[in-house]
């Protein structure tokens, strides 16, 4: 392909597509991207690289014609640019396609799958090789603060990869990861997700086997040990498979977990003998699964212990994963993607631990397209449940649900307080920002879960809670309310 050609990218601001066109921003070619609404990080992280985005999406973004365009897995029959894409005949692909095409191939493929984790696990397998002078080729679905961005093209022999299990375009439904043809994977969990796409659990597990069976007699699977799914994943595996997790039965054992306000650490026996003492800043067991899994790939690719260590040592996170966007007159506000009950309970779990004596709010808005659902509804009732103020906003885009499908809220919210937790609806960010804010106060931790924009409530409570504050003291606070 020419590095001269013109390559626009329908739905830009997805995680993974603006990664892609960053990468083939570095390759030469010139680039242009649409959507329907950018928001933080991505809209942030094309404008650094100069990328053109155009918003909404129109006729006039494929004007110019462009010589290849590059349709995200969101994008759907109906779209105007799509439609227009398909009557002119002019060429088109999926992301994992060009991805394959253009960087994977003569690369050995590192692929980080599962349900939960895998972004975070990404980041973290990507710090360790490239702290340990492989300098890898990587692409994760969000910004590695380590990197200051989401991918990285290196001379190294090693690409490392998120691999998402949701489909790959309108005109090719199987998983994305299936493009990738990897030479060893990391499988995290497995769970029923992806309510829009799968059918049920056992529908999951056919992708993840898919996924197992690609891998080469000579790969190696760094699989977690905990669930039934998870084996069943694994049963058309033709490499070895080596467990990681907190069982006697685990190759990589995680032993002496130690989860401090400030700081985690832990030990891992390698199969049954010490072999290494971890730590690093993040909260919550899961991160130190995920840590685990990537040492365990890591090392099997001829990469020290004490390198290893001295990399988890120094990574930091995940944009949205636990992220602090704000600490106003003692109030702490936590960002973070979480996007399934598991996940949910998780991330509360690692914040009751790094905050043990905060009262801890949760916000939800139910926008990924299973918390859109009612399928979980229960699992994200006693997930919600872990913190001690729960407020949740409607549905996003509730329509597209149908009805007997739809999460209802209501019902959420009256399952909660019956479990003894205080819990209320509240319509949108401007409502909760207006309502909930006045009844916080210092030394609460507020999560907001969303994998979305949330009406801006990241930047709207922090002002908002400025405002109240300014207040307090006596002091004009009439700009900070107007702002909120």
């Amino acid at each position: 392909m020419s590095q001269r050609k013109h390559i626009h990218l329908i739905g830009i601001c997805g995680t993974a597509m603006a990664s892609l066109a960053g990468m083939l921003e570095q390759r030469g070619f010139r680039l242009t991207g649409s959507d329907a609404a950018a928001y933080p990080p991505m809209s942030d992280f094309l404008a650094s690289l100069g990328i053109p985005l155009a918003q909404p999406f129109a006729l006039a973004n494929l004007d110019p014609r462009p010589d290849l365009v590059v349709v995200g897995n969101a994008i759907s029959r109906g779209n105007v640019e799509l439609e227009h894409v398909l009557d002119v005949r002019i060429p088109f692909c999926s992301l994992p396609q060009i991805l394959h095409d253009e960087f994977l191939v003569g690369k050995e493929v590192l692929v980080v799958a599962g349900t939960h984790g895998k972004t975070t696990t990404t980041s973290m397998l990507a710090w360790i090789f490239h702290s340990a002078g492989q300098r890898p080729s990587f692409l994760i679905g969000g910004i590695a603060e380590n990197f200051g961005g989401s991918f990285q093209l290196g001379p190294g022999r090693h690409f490392i990869l998120e691999g998402d299990e949701y489909d790959t375009a309108f005109f090719d439904k199987g998983p994305k990861f299936l493009h990738y043809f990897p030479d060893a994977v990391i499988l995290t969990s497995v769970e029923f997700d992806h309510a829009d796409i799968y059918k049920d659990l056992e529908a999951v597990e056919i992708a993840f086997q898919r996924l197992v069976n690609l891998v080469p007699q000579r790969g190696r699977i760094i699989a977690f040990d905990h669930g039934q799914s998870v084996e069943r994943s694994l049963a058309r595996a033709f490499c070895p498979v080596e467990r990681y997790g907190s069982t006697a039965g685990a190759d990589w054992r995680i032993a002496n977990l130690r989860l401090d306000p400030g700081r985690t650490r832990w030990t891992v026996l390698s199969h049954g003998q010490p072999w290494a003492e971890f730590e690093f800043a993040l909260a919550g067991e899961y991160n130190v699964w995920n840590a685990t899994a990537a040492a365990a790939l890591a090392a099997g690719c001829g990469i020290s212990t004490d390198a290893i260590a001295a990399a988890l040592k120094t990574f930091k996170s995940v944009k949205r994963r636990l992220e602090v966007r704000a600490e106003v007159n003692g109030i702490t506000v936590i960002d973070d993607f979480a996007h399934h009950p598991t996940a949910i309970a998780g991330t509360l779990k690692a914040l009751r631990a790094r905050y043990p004596k905060a009262r801890l709010w949760v916000i939800l808005e139910p926008r990924s397209n299973t918390l859109r659902r009612n399928v979980l509804q229960n699992a994200l009732a006693k997930s919600l449940a872990l913190a001690d103020e729960i407020v949740v906003a409607k549905v996003f885009k509730s329509d597209a649900i149908p009805e007997a499908e739809r999460l209802d809220v209501a019902v959420l919210v009256a399952q909660i307080v019956r479990s003894g937790r205080r819990a209320r609806v509240l319509a949108d960010a401007d409502d909760i920002v207006q309502r909930a804010a006045p009844e916080m106060r210092p030394g609460d931790v507020v999560a907001i879960l969303s994998n979305g924009g949330f009406g801006g409530i990241y930047e709207k409570l922090p002002r908002r809670l400025e405002g109240l504050a300014a207040g307090a003291t006596g002091q004009d606070a009439t700009g900070a309310l107007a702002k909120a």
